[in-house]
């Protein structure tokens, strides 16, 4: 049986559709009909195909992901028919669900169109695999990457993803410091607990240009000493790197554009932004060498510099109304999707990186 990465990578993904799916979690109600009375309801007379288009590319990957899961570990011998079922089974159980949300209207169509998003998927899985592409990558990830490169492979994946979340700062995932205190000062208000939450001394001070090109630097190093811990040989990190730092502008170029709009898209691009991306570039051409041990405790102690230094500066009220649009307009399933990894990717980062240090030291990358 062989391990892979695209099981951790579908249950990372289901747990951002139910989000998506479920998402104020607000409101709860009984409305005094069957749950599964929208399977029998007529056709909506008006429909979109943004609405066409959402509905299948979002159970996509999770149909791709379940039946690559299942032709790489050989543990059925009907991976695609499985995979459609499981993805049509979590649209239904979501479009239930949906009928005790104020918010949410459950659909027939929605349901079809996840069913199908989820067969296209599958099927996309088994053609690649009947064209011999999964067997190709298999020998590319054995040139490439360690034995254990499945957790890095699982967060390098997410975090192009994670990017489309708009941030304050470029690269500055992780900031939930402000929301966290915020929510918790909510949920205690009108209780004597209220009084337990610490009082800081000053308010939250902007990041002056240093500190904002110092947590650009550090927010590209992250992702890239992890993938320094599982690519093999000084020449594939330089590649790796090469790509990393492609795939991060991009990302960062497309959340721009979709907040503020395409003639926006390259606002962020700031001197403090490119100063900090190049200083990171130069110091992990500088890394390449290093050991995987020293990878992981590099970046484990670069990402607590980056969330320390982020979470000590506020969101601006332009980027707060930034977030409002996201999270009220049309892009709310999309959001879903994202925002959670945007908030999470760090602290799930971390956990990695804690994990991969209490392992014993393996051999350093062969030069090549």
């Amino acid at each position: 049986m062989h391990k892979t990465s695209a099981w951790p990578l579908a249950l990372a993904y289901l747990g951002l559709v139910v989000y998506a799916s479920l998402y104020p979690f607000e409101g709860w109600r009984d409305q005094g009909i069957a749950p599964w009375a929208f399977l029998g309801a007529p056709l909506p007379r008006w429909w979109t195909w943004f609405d066409v288009q959402v509905n299948v590319a979002g159970y996509a990957p999770l149909g791709f992901l379940l039946a690559l899961s299942g032709l790489r570990s050989r543990r059925t011998r009907h991976p695609v028919l499985l995979a459609t079922l499981a993805g049509a089974g979590v649209a239904l159980l979501m479009e239930t669900t949906q009928g005790f949300l104020p918010r949410r209207v459950p659909s027939n169509v929605d349901l079809a169109l996840n069913a199908a998003g989820s067969w296209l998927g599958a099927v996309l899985a088994w053609l690649l695999q009947r064209a011999g592409t999964i067997d190709r990558w298999s020998r590319f990830r054995e040139a490439w990457l360690a034995p254990d490169a499945r957790g890095a492979m699982v967060l390098l994946a997410l975090w192009p993803v994670a990017l489309l979340f708009p941030v304050a700062v470029p690269l500055g995932l992780g900031q939930v410091f402000e929301r966290v205190e915020e929510a918790l000062a909510a949920m205690l208000a009108d209780t004597p607990f209220l009084e337990w939450l610490p009082v800081r001394a000053i308010e939250l001070q902007p990041l002056v240009p240093g500190a904002e090109m110092l947590c650009v630097m550090l927010g590209a190093l992250v992702p890239c000493l992890v993938g320094y811990g599982v690519v093999t040989g000084v020449r594939r990190r330089a590649w790796f790197l090469l790509l990393l730092t492609l795939v991060g502008v991009g990302a960062t170029a497309l959340s721009a554009a979709l907040s503020y709009g395409p003639a926006h898209a390259w606002t962020w691009w700031t001197p403090p932004v490119r100063a900090g991306w190049g200083a990171a570039v130069l110091i992990a051409g500088l890394l390449l060498p290093l050991r995987r041990r020293g990878c992981a405790a590099l970046a484990l102690l670069a990402l607590a510099l980056h969330l320390s230094l982020l979470n000590q500066a506020p969101t601006s009220a332009y980027f707060a109304q930034t977030l409002q649009t996201w999270e009220q307009g049309r892009f709310i399933r999309f959001h879903g999707l994202v925002q959670w990894l945007g908030w999470l990717w760090p602290y799930g980062a971390a956990a990695y990186l804690l994990r991969r240090l209490s392992r014993p030291d393996a051999k350093p990358p062969a030069a090549s």
